[in-house]
């Protein structure tokens, strides 16, 4: 097979190579002890996060919020949730970051906030026409009376995306659209108003120092005019990552926001960068989002998403390197995060839609084996690839999904808006284990926890696997210093046959090689490895390992 070079885009900013890690902070470290973490938490922690050699941090959300979808519904973006802290442990938190060299992104909400927002009170006080209800997406009713919602679109989280209010003289009203939960209300992107107070917002945290933004629901803050009626395609992922010409996700209009933002961080020194979480259908729509003057990152969610099948792995990176390289931006790698089931769980799993979970009565739930082996497969062979990199907190441990968490434990608002069909998303957001013989193992010293730990966590303790150097952690921080040490987040890489159950390129003097298939691949003769996925002995590779080498 001819060798292929592709090139990762030019370029020394920060985020084009970074490592980032996010940190789901109501689970990472509860330093107050009420079972939810905190900022104080993550500030205790960050050396452990020094050590372990990532570039940056990603919070997902810590602003005011009642909690209705664990602070995506943002009542007030410039202030930390109590739960959370306060400004000042904010302030603290950023200083300790940087005094370490690790960088910080916030997670911002744009397409919707709380319904406890106060520009959502005065939009039902207001009533039907007037200014405070221009900043939102409300509409009349269709029916005789108004009685039926002004469209037919579906909630990703289950049941109408339409709620009907009451207005101030008790009357039934306007129906208001949520693309998630009715706590939920969506913004109105065409209002001017609605513009210009989220370039406030984003100056806000840029004054205090933060390095960039996470957007939530990226594809989402433009919808098509006229909201006309839609039925999704059978099967079609909630967040329409495998459906076109949804009239409420990929609008051209969102485009025109993320120029101007990109204008609003170049008045920043220090390379200020936007990550939109953009669920398209495909990589090449996907890249539009980082062309030059717009966003920086967007998530590569067909990388995410992509069955554990050397041809179809072999193929997304391949088409992700070529389409955001034609934009000039680098890809972005991504294999687990708080919103899909952690990926040492689903790659040895059969196929789970978005959002749809893994509970205890799923059927035929992966070995925890294949899985583990699979999960330190996929990472050995990401953090070779060119582009930055995102880790989900607890990753680095190997942790699998928390398949067993019983029903009255549930949170996700998917659970309770499905009436209990799919289970959601609580599983990959379960606190961290940090010390095996601790209170809740760690995550703080009173034992209590806002979703249950598994009892077996134990073992995937960070102080258990400190001191053992064949745990996922000791793999990571291998990964890590020797990813940084090749200069593996820029250059290129040259494509390798090494079979059809394989993924192979070239790193420099570097081989790679993932073994997706069923039996042993052979390494060449004088092979020296430097990283393995997993123990092995001879030279032959295992399946389900992957593998760092160089040749004589």
């Amino acid at each position: 097979m001819a060798q292929l070079e592709q090139i990762a885009a030019p370029g020394s900013e920060w985020w084009r190579s970074a490592v980032i890690y996010q940190i789901y902070p109501r689970s990472f470290a509860d330093a107050s002890g009420d079972g939810i973490g905190d900022l104080p938490g993550i500030t205790s922690r960050l050396d452990s996060l020094k050590d372990l050699g990532i570039d940056a941090i990603w919070l997902s959300p810590f602003m005011t919020s009642p909690q209705h979808d664990a602070g995506y519904d943002v009542a007030d973006y410039r202030d930390v949730d109590p739960l959370f802290g306060t400004l000042a442990d904010f302030d603290e938190m950023l200083a300790q970051a940087h005094a370490r060299g690790i960088r910080v992104i916030v997670d911002l909400v744009p397409n919707h906030s709380s319904d406890q927002h106060p520009w959502f009170q005065e939009a039902l006080k207001a009533g039907p026409g007037s200014p405070e209800r221009a900043r939102y997406v409300f509409r009349d009713g269709r029916g005789k009376n108004g009685e039926l919602p002004p469209n037919n679109w579906e909630s990703v989280f289950g049941g109408g995306m339409w709620e009907r209010v009451v207005e101030a003289d008790g009357t039934p009203g306007q129906w208001y659209l949520h693309i998630f939960d009715a706590t939920q209300p969506d913004f109105d992107w065409t209002n001017e108003e609605v513009k210009e107070e989220f370039r406030s917002i984003l100056r806000f945290w840029l004054d205090r120092g933060v390095d960039g933004f996470r957007v939530d629901v990226a594809h989402g803050m433009v919808k098509e005019a006229g909201l006309p009626d839609y039925a999704p395609v059978a099967d079609a992922d909630s967040m329409g990552g495998n459906d076109e010409d949804v009239p409420y996700w990929g609008q051209d209009g969102v485009h025109d926001i993320y120029r101007d933002w990109h204008q609003l961080l170049a008045e920043y020194d220090g390379d200020r960068a936007l990550c939109g979480e953009a669920w398209l259908p495909t990589l090449k729509q996907t890249a539009l989002w980082v062309r030059p003057d717009e966003m920086h990152q967007t998530f590569n969610f067909p990388y995410l998403m992509t069955a554990w099948d050397a041809k179809a792995l072999g193929d997304v990176i391949r088409e992700s390197l070529d389409e955001f390289g034609k934009v000039g931006a680098p890809s972005t790698w991504v294999l687990s995060n708080h919103d899909t089931v952690r990926h040492t769980t689903r790659l040895a799993a059969t196929r789970l839609p978005h959002g749809e979970g893994i509970g205890p009565k799923t059927p035929n739930k992966p070995a925890p084996e294949i899985s583990l082996a699979r999960g330190r497969a996929a990472t050995t062979l990401m953090l070779a690839l060119p582009g930055s990199a995102y880790l989900y907190q607890g990753e680095e441990l190997g942790l699998p999904e928390a398949m067993e968490i019983p029903d009255e434990f549930r949170q996700d608002p998917t659970w309770f808006r499905t009436e209990g069909k799919r289970y959601g998303r609580d599983g990959c957001r379960v606190p961290l284990p940090w010390e095996a013989d601790a209170p809740a193992f760690g995550f703080n010293d009173t034992g209590l926890s806002w979703l249950p730990q598994p009892a077996e966590w134990a073992e995937y303790a960070r102080d258990a696997e400190s001191s053992d150097p064949t745990s996922t952690l000791a793999l990571y921080k291998e990964l890590l210093a020797a990813r940084r040490e090749h200069g593996f987040g820029n250059g290129s890489l040259i494509w390798e046959d090494a079979g059809k159950d394989a993924v192979a390129f070239r790193r420099g003097d570097v081989h790679v090689v993932a073994n997706l298939g069923t039996k042993p691949l052979p390494l060449p003769a004088g092979a020296t490895v430097i990283l393995k996925s997993q123990p092995f002995d001879g030279d032959a590779l295992p399946v389900d390992t992957a593998v760092w080498y160089t040749t004589a």
